[in-house]
Formats: structure tokens, sequence, C-alpha cells
């Protein structure tokens, strides 16, 4: 119980005020919850404040239509969560009458909810004792226990599951889930933590034994691959632009993007646009082929790196479902490419 006593203790004195901390409703918790999955609370909370402002009953948000769901989530990345977040918000208002589940089984069953939301959910709104594992709490207890197991095989979540669940004071299971994650934020970071200053380094075994950067242990590299996309700004007489929607599954799924070519290795500037000049969009051909960008953007997802290329191509005549720039700006986009739009570059064609 020392320990347990000892985080809660720090996490009460030095704790950062946080909205969705100051409340037990289920769908601000769960809001918060599923934003800062992949997500620094300094990232996340502009979204979070927007989303509570836009939104602040799950029945909003189900009543919001898709688009205006991930243009407030862009930015944010991973957006199946948003996607998820839309249709258990649905699923909620229809089905549970805006009613959320109200015990670790149950909120497992929704979908995006996987254990350590639901326990996080549980233990903050309902005051059930399970304990959350998330990557700060695979990172204090693998630390102050000395626990070298590898975090990236499934068994291992089992073991800190356990341990977890072991220290949890059951009376207090919602001030123990946060005080020993924003202890694993604020104070055991990942590289160079100030050991000298905490309140457990005289009971913390890896600090003991010198171990302290080498834990937790993970070895599974996560396999990157190289994507080459190059998009084509094709901008008619009247100044207006095509965009498309990317449908099926991958990246970006539903957010729109500029009409874009792949390929499989990166193509000279010179040769991919001699290859544009002979290709007709909506039977017509460019007047004019520019690169916007000299420089590649290299933009890095878990899995992929993309290599972005932006190709301006002028027409002299109108083309079918153009839209004003001023229409556009308000679809949902890839960051990268929002970016983008809002460059020099962009405006100064």
């Amino acid at each position: 119980m020392q320990f347990s006593n000892s985080l809660i203790k720090w996490y009460l004195q030095n704790k950062r005020d946080l909205p969705w901390r100051n409340t037990t409703n289920p769908y601000i918790i769960w809001l918060s919850e599923i934003m800062l999955q992949q997500t620094r609370v300094a990232q996340g909370l502009p979204y979070f404040n927007a989303f509570t402002e836009a939104f602040p009953t799950i029945f909003d948000l189900a009543n919001a239509e898709e688009e205006q769901v991930l243009k407030l989530w862009q930015g944010l990345g991973y957006y199946s969560r948003a996607r998820n977040l839309h249709a258990t918000a649905k699923f909620i208002a229809t089905e549970l009458n805006g009613v959320f589940p109200e015990n670790y089984e149950n909120l497992l069953k929704l979908k995006g909810v996987g254990e350590y939301t639901a326990a996080a959910i549980a233990s903050f709104s309902y005051n059930e004792p399970v304990a959350v594992v998330d990557g700060n709490v695979f990172r204090v207890l693998s630390r102050y226990f000395n626990i070298d197991s590898d975090i990236s095989e499934g068994k291992t979540k089992k073991e800190f599951q356990n341990i977890a669940q072991e220290v949890l004071p059951t009376d207090k299971p919602a001030l123990f889930n946060q005080a020993i994650m924003e202890f694993g934020a604020m104070q055991c970071v990942p590289k160079n933590p100030n050991c000298n200053s905490c309140i457990l380094n005289s009971s913390c075994a890896a600090l003991q034994h010198k171990k302290v950067l080498e834990l937790p242990v993970k070895t599974k590299k996560t396999k990157v691959t190289n994507r080459y996309l190059n998009y084509l700004i094709l901008k008619d007489i009247d100044s207006n632009y095509i965009v498309q929607k990317r449908e099926g599954k991958g990246i970006w799924e539903n957010l729109y993007e500029f009409p874009m070519i792949e390929t499989e290795d990166l193509v000279s500037e010179h040769d991919f646009m001699n290859q544009l000049a002979f290709v007709d969009f909506f039977n017509k051909k460019p007047n004019e082929i520019f690169i916007l960008n000299q420089k590649i953007i290299l933009h890095k997802l878990s899995h992929q790196n993309l290599h972005i290329r932006f190709f301006q191509l002028n027409f002299n005549e109108k083309l079918p479902d153009s839209k004003t720039f001023a229409e556009i700006e308000k679809l949902p986009f890839p960051i990268v490419i929002h970016n983008f739009m809002n460059s020099n570059c962009f405006n100064s064609l």
C-alpha cells in the first residue's frame, strides 16, 4: 500500500487541472479517453474543447454529420477513432437511450472501446475497481518492480494487468488510476526522468539496479513502408478546384483530397510532368503544368512514410463538379494536405 499511497499523495500535489477530471459524466470521460489514445494531452486538449462545445451531449454527437465530426478531428490522426466515436455515439443514443453502460464488461462491447478505455470509464465514472494499463502504467510498473518482460508480447499485458490490479486500492480506484497515469506522464517519463526528485526513489527496483532507461522492454519493431503520392491541383478557368472523397479502407478513409497518382518509386519531376501532359482530364488537357513544392514533403504515419508532391495543372475552361476554395476548405482533409492548402505555395497561385 505504500506504493499506492505515495502515488496518490504525489498526484494530489502535482496533478494537472484538466476538464475531464472535474466530472464523472461518462460521455465526457469517454470522449477524452478516445481522443487521448496515441495523442499527447497538450495536442488533444484543444480538440476536446472544440468537440464538447460543438457536441455538448451524446445526442448532439450522434446527430452530427460525419463530415463535421471528421473536420473537427482534422489533425489528430488515426481517423478510425473519429469514425468509431461517431458510430458509438449513434448506438448509445438510439439503442441505449443515451445512457452509457455502467460497468467494465458492458463498456467493452462498445465499438472502439478496448480494455484500457473501458477500465478508465468504469473507474472514473462509476468507481469500479478495475485497473487501467496504458503506456505510462507499463513504464511505472516495469521500473518500480524491475520487470523485464517484453511489453510487445500479448502475454505481458496480462502480467501487467494482474500487477496493476494487485496494487489498486479498491476503495479509491479512480484516484489511483489517475495518479499512476499522471505519474508516468509527468515524473516517470520515457527519457531522462529526474529520479533524484522522485518520491519512489528509495524503493524503485530499477533505480537500485541502474536499469531505469532500459525499462520497459519492447523489442518488436513496427515495419514502415514508403509510399510516393503525387497530388494534382486541377485549377479551371474560374479558379475552382477538383477534390474527391477517399473511399474504401486504408489511411484517411472518408477524408477529402485532390486527385492523386501513387507511384511505386520516386519518379523524376521532369518525367512525371511529361506523362501528365498526355493525360486527358474530363476529356480536357491542361495548358500549363508545374510543381508547387520543390522539396518533397515527408509525412510520417505509424506504419508508413508518405513522400508527397503537389503539381499544378491549369485549364483554360471549366471543369465539371469543381469547387471554390471557400467550399473545399470546409471539408475534412488529411492534415498534411490542409497545411499545404494554407501555405504560401498554394496561396500564391
